[in-house]
């Protein structure tokens, strides 16, 4: 029987060497892979002027002859993913995207592939004005390439020059942590805390029978849980540059602790997500923060209530503010690194049960300026005691203000970067995301 390949066959060769030609047109380079490939057609490189940069996108065809996506529009359409080709792109150590060729117009449209377990959505929402695959998403492409984790982080663009902000705060530590030996352990101390008379707090470390915080016992519901005649106090840098890692460890779990006590009337702990995020205050009611951006005053709806298009006064959901706090030493100091992000409810208080999706359509608006906006907001939140305390003192009577011993934070650094991030590496459309600042109340 003679061999015989199918029009579906065909139009997947078609579109491929089509994907292939258009990004050669923009700068890229495109090697396709074998016909063994479970999901990844091929392999785009970054290069800029005509120099390979190393940077490699892994790309998914899906061509058509002609005829309307599924809900197009004018403006865009949606195209469900494969629950398989998600499982697979998932382990991908490359950035993932699906690049959609239709023969019949030679239209170009590409959506990167989610692999946060977290944030993961079957189903791509694709806008025809910032989706098109051409020389306007150069940079959106570019940016993908670079890693978001580690020490803070920025994204480049491939021309121009501007001053990023890292999204890490430096920490001034309190001079002496205060060490005892304790006959219980954390599980058994909590217990007694929570049992006593005394307001009781969790600022503290306990391991091998050895008690660690940077408050003294013997001054607070914790004298229960210590031995009293064996408390001693040990300069900080003796215990926080230790060069044993697991007393490394021990020191960012002392330090999560007292971020976590210092933050307690304004922020609540989400243990699953392991994030800290702002408290609503009562049910379906929002909340503001009043803040000095970089430029001047501005406030943030730190608990945002939003209201169902369908049902007139029906809550949709709540969004809180958020971030995911992580603590790392760095040559001779030690940081906290601020990771924005959102925690959402159904009234304030009760968790939503479907926060996935919630959560990623919130983070496609998310552009350069309010990640920008939020790490501020943070540092502003989190020194807003010490500032209060500092105008205090300056009053017309130099009143003297008494302020509990706490971690302090420094000014997020910033970095002159060679090139300028381009706004729509971010992900948004100039009109969606400056509606969405607009709603957040970010900037003034």
């Amino acid at each position: 029987m003679p061999k015989h390949l199918t029009s579906n066959q065909i139009l997947g060769e078609i579109g491929e060497n089509a994907v292939r030609g258009r990004f050669l047109s923009m700068g890229f380079q495109f090697d396709g892979r074998s016909r063994l490939e479970a999901g990844i057609d091929g392999i785009a490189e970054v290069m800029e002027k005509g120099q390979p940069m190393a940077r490699m996108i892994a790309v998914q065809v899906k061509a058509k002859e002609d005829g309307r996506y599924a809900s197009e529009t004018d403006d865009g359409f949606a195209y469900l993913l494969r629950r398989q080709d998600l499982d697979y792109w998932k382990g991908s150590n490359l950035p993932v995207i699906v690049v959609f060729y239709r023969k019949s117009d030679n239209s170009f449209y590409w959506k990167e592939v989610s692999r946060d377990s977290d944030q993961a959505e079957r189903r791509l929402q694709i806008d025809k004005a910032t989706d098109m695959l051409d020389n306007t998403s150069v940079n959106r492409l570019a940016g993908l390439t670079v890693s978001k984790a580690g020490f803070g982080y920025y994204v480049p663009a491939l021309g121009g020059g501007e001053e990023a902000l890292v999204n890490i705060l430096p920490i001034d530590l309190p001079n002496e942590i205060y060490v005892a030996s304790t006959p219980y352990d954390g599980r058994r101390a909590t217990a007694i805390l929570l049992a006593g008379q005394e307001p009781p707090r969790f600022d503290w470390s306990i391991a091998g029978g050895t008690f660690w915080s940077f408050h003294d016992p013997r001054t607070s519901a914790c004298s229960q849980i210590v031995d009293l005649d064996q408390v001693d106090a040990i300069e900080t840098v003796d215990l926080a540059f230790h060069d044993d890692v697991d007393e490394q460890n021990r020191f960012m779990h002392l330090l999560r602790q007292a971020l976590r006590h210092q933050t307690r009337d304004d922020l609540n702990w989400s243990k699953d997500r392991k994030i800290l995020y702002f408290r609503a205050l009562e049910k379906n009611v929002p909340r503001n923060f009043a803040y000095e951006s970089a430029k001047k005053k501005t406030n943030a709806d730190v608990v945002m209530v939003a209201i169902s298009d369908k049902e007139e006064g029906k809550v949709s959901f709540v969004r809180h503010h958020a971030f995911s706090p992580r603590f790392e030493r760095l040559g001779d100091r030690w940081y906290l690194i601020v990771s924005p992000t959102y925690y959402f409810t159904t009234n304030g208080f009760t968790p939503h049960p479907y926060p996935g999706a919630l959560l990623a359509g919130k983070k496609r608006l998310d552009k350069s300026a309010a990640l920008r906006g939020q790490v501020i907001m943070w540092h502003r939140f989190l020194t807003q005691a010490d500032r209060d305390a500092e105008r205090a003192a300056g009053g017309l009577f130099g009143t003297e203000v008494a302020i509990e011993l706490r971690l302090r934070f420094g000014e997020p650094p910033t970095v002159q970067l060679e090139t300028r991030v381009p706004e729509d590496g971010w992900g948004a459309g100039k009109k969606k995301a400056e509606a969405s600042d607009q709603q957040e109340g970010l900037f003034a």
